[in-house]
């Protein structure tokens, strides 16, 4: 008679956001972090086609976007776009990222011009595309509101262990 054993794996999916805020001079007057973010059934899909097949879309700097909202409704794996009717906006990498491929991590990176985004921030996910796409994930955490004037640039750095 065999005997059956039960084998755990756990991959620990760790984000840590970071907020970068600037005045209307260029001068770095507020930063905050917040962690963690919930993984939508559609962007877990897309990365397991990415990894295993073709067809699917990468989240890399020609395709990658963060996208902010004023929705503070409660994510569900099931979303597939940030909640807020109007004010949301997604933004393109900037030029050097998302970086990956050492330490296990990547790093998606977008700045929020003087012009957009003038908001009340509550919502965060990062697409690959600017419109429609997937949406990988999804963070809802109440980050004040940007006016007219500042930048803000965020940060996602996603690491696995």
């Amino acid at each position: 008679m065999s005997k059956q054993v039960a084998l755990a794996s756990e991959i620990k999916w760790n984000a840590h956001w970071k907020i970068e805020r600037y005045d209307e001079q260029g001068n770095l007057f507020n930063t905050s972090t917040f962690e963690k973010n919930g993984l939508a059934n559609a962007g877990i899909n897309e990365l397991l086609t990415l990894a295993c097949g073709t067809g699917a879309t990468k989240f890399d700097n020609t395709n990658a976007y963060i996208g902010v909202g004023d929705d503070a409704t409660a994510f569900a794996a099931a979303q597939t776009d940030l909640q807020a009717a109007t004010n949301k906006l997604r933004k393109a990498m900037e030029a050097t990222y998302p970086t990956y491929g050492s330490s296990q991590k990547v790093t998606f990176k977008s700045s929020f011009g003087g012009t957009e985004a003038n908001w009340h921030w509550q919502e965060f996910a990062v697409f690959n595309a600017a419109t429609a796409g997937v949406m990988l994930n999804r963070k809802v955490s109440d980050q004040g509101t940007k006016t007219a004037g500042q930048t803000w640039v965020v940060t996602l750095e996603i690491s696995l262990s």
